[in-house]
């Protein structure tokens, strides 16, 4: 099957899906599974401090973290709605 050259190749697809699932982003769930792949999933987590989750963070924090990631049409977004933005981006 040939592969496409534009998207790398996810070294542990369930903690992908996993991951995807609880509400990562994409970007991050391939991140963390392909560390995890490499190292080891009991290393990986030991790195890092810990993040409070979008719900907590206020709207001018997720549209400054939206403006970061380079998202565009996130500043007319509710609460809700950037938080689902930047999970899915």
């Amino acid at each position: 099957m040939p592969t496409n050259d534009s998207q790398p190749q996810l070294k542990d697809q369930d903690l992908y899906e996993k991951l995807r699932e609880e509400g990562n982003s994409k970007e991050k769930a391939a991140r963390i599974s392909n560390a995890a792949a490499k190292k080891g999933r009991d290393q990986v987590g030991r790195k890092g401090g810990e993040s409070g989750s979008y719900e907590e963070w206020t709207v001018d924090e997720l549209t400054d973290r939206a403006k970061e990631l380079g998202l565009e049409g996130y500043s007319t977004l509710n609460k809700k709605d950037l938080i689902e933005k930047l999970r899915s981006h």
